[in-house]
């Protein structure tokens, strides 16, 4: 059969932090051959798939030989010879194969570079894009990019204790006017920083990192941009807020302690009690995290308060995990989950978690990883699941520009086709 699976390789590379990562090669009967590049998260929640490291001298403990290892011993010998086309076969085998409740074996590393490359493999032996394979003929909707422009929190070394600022460009007519709203947005918000005599040094995902009077700052510079880059804030363009609250919970519970602006210990009512207040200040659409993982309850109460405004989306509570979306959906915990494809190790179980949200009626929010390549895999993923909003980075570092660029090439090739909207 042309599309059997002939060989697989592993091989360690760098990602956009310079730590290790693990890259896959696969090539099938047809001579038909793909590579898939793994991301790797540095905010992370604690039932996430195992990322596994070697915990040697090498790269300070960081390398993934043996997850390397792994891809060109046990997993080539179960997968040579299966068929490429049988994504959930494929994904199913290695889950098994590794007999453990979060990939530890293996490594979710190595099985999910395995995953996308035999996925990128078998488009490619079709010759269709990938977008297609995984999503059908009718995949021709573009996602409005959620642009992370400022940061703080886990991702940046300044005073604002909230991970991602981002922009939406809800009010664009398409994917690319959307993606130039943001961008001219982001180059405005630097011009901006400067004059203000504020660092235009970048976070780990582009965004722009200085130390901020208060959190509230943070926000205003970003609407002052928007305003003078000639656009509306709440029509043109609103903001979406990643707060990654276990990042400001030492114990991950529903205690918080704001200390890089100063603002010091808060309970779960004193953090919806902010939130209610921008609110009704700001043009704020969308919420990542604005509790953390071990505060349920309190991700309910922000959910009933709050949810019929806003996107509220679970990301370390929910990990791409559909043993804990289904959680969320019956205590009605948020109306929307993060997906992250290294997060749960597969493209089958991703594709999985997507389903079980569009079943209960909840968006679904595509991303990317802090330690991001330059593999374009995510921006095909997106179209495919049709979820409509996707964050892959800020204007800049070309491991972000990447999936930007792939975006505008899958709108040109759809030649009129192309559907952008945000809900």
């Amino acid at each position: 059969m042309k599309t059997t699976i002939k060989t697989i390789s592993g091989l360690e590379i760098l990602d956009s932090r310079g730590n290790p990562t693990v890259r896959v090669y696969v090539e099938l009967n047809d001579g038909t051959k793909a590579t898939a590049s793994v991301p790797s998260g540095a905010s992370t929640g604690q039932n996430e798939a195992n990322e596994l490291r070697d915990g040697d001298k090498r790269y300070g403990g960081k390398g993934v030989l043996n997850a390397v290892a792994n891809v060109n011993g046990a997993i080539a010998n179960a997968l040579i010879g299966k068929n490429a086309t049988e994504q959930k076969d494929i994904d199913y085998t290695m889950i098994e194969l590794d007999g453990t409740e979060n990939k530890s074996k293996l490594g979710a590393n190595a099985i999910l570079g395995v995953s996308m490359a035999v996925a990128k493999a078998a488009a490619k032996s079709r010759n269709i894009p990938l977008y297609e394979y995984l999503g059908g003929t009718n995949s021709v909707r573009l996602p409005v990019p959620c642009m992370n422009i400022l940061n703080g929190g886990e991702h940046a070394d300044n005073s604002v204790d909230f991970q991602e600022f981002m922009l939406v460009p809800h009010g664009a007519p398409s994917f690319k006017e959307g993606l130039r709203y943001v961008t001219e947005t982001f180059h405005v918000l630097k011009g901006i920083l400067k004059k203000k005599g504020l660092a235009t040094s970048v976070g780990d995902e582009g965004g722009f990192a200085p130390n901020c009077a208060s959190n509230e700052a943070a926000i205003e510079l970003i609407l002052e941009a928007v305003e003078k880059a000639g656009y509306k804030p709440g029509v043109d363009l609103s903001i979406a807020i990643d707060s990654a609250a276990n990042s400001i919970s030492p114990n991950l519970d529903n205690n918080y302690d704001l200390a890089w602006s100063g603002k010091g210990k808060m309970s779960t009512q004193d953090l919806i009690n902010l939130s209610e207040e921008w609110l009704k200040k700001y043009p704020i659409i969308l919420w990542e995290d604005p509790l953390s993982e071990g505060d349920w309850e309190g991700f309910a109460q922000f959910t009933k308060r709050f949810g019929k405004e806003l996107e509220v989306v679970g990301d370390d509570i929910f990990v791409t995990n559909t043993k804990y979306i289904a959680k969320g959906i019956a205590q009605g915990t948020a109306n929307s989950a993060l997906i992250k494809l290294n997060q749960i190790g597969t493209v089958t179980e991703s594709i999985e978690a997507v389903r079980m949200c569009r079943e209960a009626g909840w968006r679904y929010f595509l991303s990317h990883r802090s330690g991001e390549t330059e593999d374009t895999f995510l921006a095909d993923f997106a179209v495919a699941m049709d979820g409509g909003h996707l964050k892959t980075g800020s204007a800049c570092r070309g491991e972000r520009i990447a999936k930007y660029n792939r975006l505008l090439e899958i709108e040109h090739e759809l030649k009129g086709r192309s559907e952008y909207r945000w809900k």
